[in-house]
């Protein structure tokens, strides 16, 4: 993980993330008790070196919540004798079909599953494959981002809510059996207020879950581009922000409430497969 940043001069109450000791099938029971603790006080945590099936990824995600069926995606991929919670990310292409969802472009920063009407409150990553020195995920800090926002601009913002598109993945591909969008201001997808607060801590977060045909109801069209644009500023650097290196092994939490994240380029020619599951 790289140092942490201050944003204009705000310190996050908290340190955004810890490590625990590495899982595996045997161990996750015994663990749970002390991995919902952790989670209570940090919103990233990260396990290396697990050795866990997916039916053990399952019953991970279920120490956060219910885990959630994998979305509708840009295409459809093989998850013969994965349970249908498991959603596989990868950049590999076999025979000419993908392994998994979302390539190997960098994601923007972005919070999963936004568009409908319970996003997931928990989403981990499990690294089966990965490329050296590639592919990092970052975690960006969204308690920070609002606390940092000046005061007029969080008194604007604490009635709003924002409409997240539900017809591009993260990637920005348009998902199976979808069209596409021309109007947003009609457009699908789910509606969620602009601050949300975290339960277990009490403490505001930034709410934008992603930017790409987001909308906020009851402003023009122009007004809502602009606050929107306003509000991403703020997730630039210097930003409360945090790359992940991962290393086949890797399993990464995050409470996706108040965490936003992104994904850097894998090269071509270079390999990345992970599993995720999401828990709400």
């Amino acid at each position: 993980m790289a140092t942490h940043h201050r944003v204009n001069g705000v310190e996050p109450p908290v340190p955004p993330f810890a490590t625990l000791p590495p899982l595996t099938s045997d161990r996750l029971d015994e663990a749970a008790p002390g991995i919902k603790e952790a989670w209570l006080h940090h919103p990233v945590l990260v396990f290396h070196g697990c050795d866990l099936t997916p039916e053990d990824l399952v019953r991970f995600g279920a120490i956060f919540g219910t885990p959630v069926p994998v979305p509708v995606q840009e295409d459809v991929v093989d998850t013969t004798g994965l349970p249908p919670e498991i959603m596989i990310i990868s950049n590999i292409v076999e025979n000419g079909r993908r392994v998994g969802h979302l390539g190997g472009g960098d994601l923007s920063w972005h919070t999963d599953m936004c568009y409908v009407p319970e996003p997931a409150l928990a989403s981990a990553l499990y690294a089966v494959e990965t490329p050296e020195a590639a592919g990092d995920t970052w975690f960006l800090d969204m308690t920070a981002v609002h606390d940092s926002l000046p005061a007029a601009l969080r008194e604007r913002i604490a009635p709003l809510s924002c409409k997240h598109d539900d017809s591009r993945t993260a990637a920005g591909d348009l998902r199976h059996g979808r069209t596409p969008v021309h109007d947003v201001t009609t457009s699908s997808g789910a509606v969620h207020p602009l601050v949300r607060i975290r339960p277990e801590t009490g403490r505001k977060a930034l709410y934008l879950g992603r930017r790409l045909h987001a909308y906020i109801p009851g402003l023009s069209l122009a007004e809502s581009d602009a606050l929107l644009d306003d509000l991403w500023r703020y997730c630039e650097d210097p930003a409360p922000s945090w790359p992940h290196r991962w290393s086949p092994g890797d399993l990464v939490v995050w409470d996706n409430r108040v965490m936003m994240h992104r994904r850097d380029a894998i090269p071509d020619g270079a390999r990345r497969l992970m599993h995720r599951i999401q828990a709400r």
